[in-house]
């Protein structure tokens, strides 16, 4: 019995970890291979920005990807 209590309690603080935070715009900074998910009119319906941060020197890697509505809360970016 403790342990299947145990196994509620562990799965009830992982779940909330799960989800990606969506930001309204690109931070300004952002640690090298730091992935962030930004929603603007860049990519189609139905897709978000995948911005990853780089090392010093090159450019931050952008591509467009589809997220589920399960995974990710829409938040704002904090400059």
């Amino acid at each position: 019995m403790r342990s299947f209590a145990l196994g509620l309690i562990i799965s009830a603080v992982a779940v909330p970890c799960l989800a990606q935070t969506i930001l309204k715009s690109e931070p300004l900074v952002l640690a090298p291979y730091e992935v962030v998910f930004v929603q603007d009119a860049s990519c189609t319906a139905g897709k978000v920005l995948k911005v990853t941060g780089s090392i010093r020197g090159l450019h931050r890697r952008k591509i467009c990807v589809s997220l589920a509505a399960e995974q990710a809360s829409l938040a704002t970016a904090t400059p």
